[in-house]
C-alpha cells in the first residue's frame, strides 16, 4: 500500500495526482490498536493500493521510514552506495520527484534505454506492455499480476522507473515483487 498525500475531497472524488512529494509504500498490516480508517478517510490520506514493491518503484515510491523500517533502511543504505551520501527522507523524496514528475507537462518522466542496460526490478514498456526486468527475462505485467517471462531482446523499451530508482538497483536494493522466477528472501 503507498501514499501520496490526500488525493480526496470531502466527497471522496480524486481532485489531484498528489500532494507533496513524499510518496511512500506501507505495510497493508494496521498497527495494534488501530481500526482501519478505509480507502478515503476524511481528513487523512488516500491509499494506493500496488500489485507489488516493484509496481509501486516504478511509479517513483519509496519505503516508509515508520512502517517498513527495515526495508526503508536498506533503501538509504543502497541510496548512500549510489549518490555518495546518506540523506534523510526529505531530500531523497525532492530527488525522486524531480525525476518522476516532468515538470513541463506534470506527466511521468520517461526516457528510452536498450532492455539489456536496465537492473533486474526495473519496469519498462515494450511492445506497448509494462514489463519488469527479471533474471528470467521480461515478465509482461498486468493488474492481475505477472505473465511468463519472454526472452529480452536485443531491443530498446521506455522505461518506466525513475532513473535515481534505477541507480539503487544497481547499488544492490531490490524492490519486492510477486514473481516466482526472482521472488527476493522477504
Amino acid at each position: 500500500m503507498g501514499n501520496r498525500g490526500r488525493l480526496h475531497d470531502a466527497a471522496g472524488r480524486i481532485v489531484r495526482r498528489w500532494q507533496g512529494k513524499a510518496w511512500i509504500t506501507c505495510t497493508l498490516r494496521e498497527k495494534p490498536g488501530r481500526v482501519s480508517p478505509g480507502v478515503m478517510p476524511p481528513n487523512g490520506y488516500t491509499r494506493l493500493f500496488f500489485h507489488d514493491e516493484a509496481v509501486a518503484s516504478a511509479a517513483g515510491h519509496r519505503p516508509c521510514a515508520e512502517c517498513r523500517r527495515a526495508a526503508y533502511d536498506d533503501f538509504r543504505h543502497a541510496w548512500a552506495q549510489a549518490f555518495g551520501q546518506r540523506d534523510r527522507a526529505v531530500a531523497m523524496d525532492a530527488v525522486l520527484h524531480a525525476a518522476r514528475i516532468d515538470s513541463a507537462t506534470r506527466g511521468q518522466h520517461r526516457h528510452v534505454a536498450a532492455l539489456g542496460d536496465l537492473p533486474t526490478g526495473a519496469f519498462v514498456l515494450w511492445q506497448a506492455q509494462p514489463h519488469l526486468v527479471s533474471k528470467a527475462g521480461l515478465l509482461p505485467y498486468r493488474p492481475e499480476g505477472y505473465g511468463p517471462a519472454v526472452q529480452e531482446p536485443d531491443a530498446e523499451g521506455v522505461v518506466l522507473t525513475p532513473t535515481p530508482v534505477l541507480a539503487l538497483m544497481r547499488a544492490g536494493w531490490q524492490p519486492a515483487h510477486s514473481a516466482a522466477e526472482d521472488r527476493p528472501n522477504w
